[in-house]
């Protein structure tokens, strides 16, 4: 059993998906050829949204966002400390401070209440300046953007959706970039939409972040409006007007990605119903299971439970030959290079005791009856 069957997708599409690279290979375009553009158009489409700019992978999508608001050290960046710590990490390549937030207990994401209440604190210490709120969409689904959003307006912060995990959630069947001013993702092989490599994107509706980011992502390139202004006709890569990255998307992934969304619709109703049926026999009988906020759909990245005895069971499971993983066991403040960042004990004790209880169960689209009946079974003989 595979925790994530990459090998079963690639199945399924196969002859599409070696004949997309083939093409690439014969065409000679290997960087920012015409499948990114593509690519770029049918992400925006998904989410309904005017821009999407892909990037080299999910972290530098963040730092990309980050970057157009020119942080500067003495700025806050509010953000979970119950996520990868790529979340964090972006903010002090900026000079800028991570403050950390905690999380609903039922939705592992972002608590607004607990959002106020560090906006508060660090106006009222006045050491920093509240400048940028970043949301994740924890396991697939969506933050509670409309509390977010509502926070992030009457504070005057700009808000970005890291959603890394949860590309194609939606609340209320809108898409996170209807709320943020900017989206992240990650297409990293093991993600609902993910590449052969390394890849990312970013959303927005905002024409003129659109065109900076596809600047910065080159080396602070000369965009359109630039080369307007200044009357330069050369190639935009060799006049560069701002201080940016190396980060663009290889041609061959923007193809495989192409053909990954053609089924991508596919694949969420099929991860809906492995969650479905994991809730359905387990809902009721162990300290927890998943919980989607209302008028949410979880693209089920992941499927979290939690347990009293979650090592005891993680080593049941591992016996049974049955694989799991524990998102995350350590929360980002308590890591060591989050030391001097790290919020007075106790700030966030619903990231402390989750971090005790998490256990990710498998979870992909080709997650077979017989399978899902193993590892239920196992979760419920479990007498630990």
């Amino acid at each position: 059993m595979q925790f994530i069957d990459l090998q079963a997708q690639r199945r399924r599409i196969e002859s599409q998906i070696n004949t997309a690279v083939q093409r690439v290979i014969e065409s000679g375009r290997y960087v920012l050829g015409p499948e990114v553009g593509e690519l770029e158009k049918q992400l925006a489409a998904w989410c309904g949204a005017k821009h999407a700019v892909s990037c080299a992978n999910g972290t530098d999508a963040l730092a990309l966002a980050l970057m157009t608001w020119a942080l500067k050290p003495g700025d806050a960046v509010f953000c979970p400390s119950f996520t990868f710590v790529a979340t964090a990490q972006v903010v002090p390549w900026l000079g800028a401070t991570p403050v950390f937030v905690d999380i609903h207990a039922d939705t592992y994401n972002m608590d607004p209440a607990s959002l106020e209440a560090q906006i508060a604190r660090v106006k009222a210490e006045g050491k920093l300046t509240p400048k940028v709120v970043i949301a994740v969409d924890l396991f697939g689904q969506p933050a509670d953007y409309p509390a977010i959003k509502a926070i992030c307006d009457r504070e005057g912060l700009k808000l970005i959706s890291d959603t890394a995990q949860g590309y194609g959630c939606t609340l209320n069947g809108r898409h996170p970039s209807d709320w943020a001013d900017i989206a992240t993702t990650s297409f990293f092989p093991a993600k609902p939409l993910g590449c052969y490599g390394d890849g990312g994107a970013i959303v927005t509706n905002d024409s003129a972040l659109a065109e900076l980011i596809e600047s910065l992502r080159v080396y602070g390139k000369v965009t359109p409006t630039d080369a307007a202004q200044r009357n330069f006709h050369h190639d935009p890569k060799y006049l560069s007007l701002r201080v940016g990255m190396n980060s663009r998307l290889d041609t061959i992934q923007a193809a495989i990605l192409l053909e990954k969304l053609k089924i991508f619709a596919d694949e969420i109703e099929k991860r809906e119903a492995v969650a479905g049926r994991y809730t359905q026999a387990l809902e009721g009988k162990i300290r927890r299971v998943p919980h989607v906020i209302e008028g949410g759909q979880s693209v089920w990245a992941q499927y979290v439970i939690e347990h009293e005895s979650r090592d005891g069971l993680q080593a049941h499971l591992t016996a049974q030959g049955i694989p799991s993983m524990v998102y995350y066991p350590v929360p980002i403040h308590q890591q060591d290079f989050a030391g001097r960042f790290a919020p007075a004990e106790g700030t966030l004790p619903v990231t402390e005791t989750a971090s005790r209880h998490v256990l990710a169960l498998p979870m992909h689209p080709y997650l077979g009856a017989e399978d899902q009946d193993r590892v239920i079974e196992a979760v419920l003989g479990f007498n630990g």
